[in-house]
């Protein structure tokens, strides 16, 4: 009995995380502009539209842990390989400093050499 509660509520965790993230990752694709998926040499908008979106309907309405798995991966190849390329041809990407600071900036502003 306490197996089979801690089952389903692992399955609701992985359910939650799954589509949580099949979501956020959804969105972001459709909020780049299309020639930007171009520019970075990555697979079309409406591909990774469909790929994602096709992930987020198994997930939903298919819940298998084989399928999810799959979107899961193709989820996370969005985010972390596409989605960063994106942001970079798209004037987004801040090569590790935000604002745009030179190379010797440090996380409170720039560093003087101890002077």
């Amino acid at each position: 009995m306490l197996r089979a509660g801690f089952d389903s509520l692992l399955s609701l965790v992985t359910f939650l995380v799954f589509t949580g993230f099949a979501v956020a990752a959804l969105v972001f694709a459709a909020m780049a502009r299309e020639d930007a998926y171009r520019a970075a040499d990555k697979q079309t908008k409406k591909f990774w539209l469909i790929v994602l979106g096709v992930n987020l309907v198994l997930n939903l309405l298919l819940p298998m842990l084989f399928l999810q798995i799959a979107g899961l991966i193709a989820a996370i190849v969005f985010m972390v390989d596409v989605r960063p390329a994106l942001a970079q041809v798209s004037g987004g990407g801040r090569g590790g400093r935000r604002g745009g600071g030179s190379s010797s900036d440090g996380p409170y502003g720039p560093y003087n050499g101890g002077r």
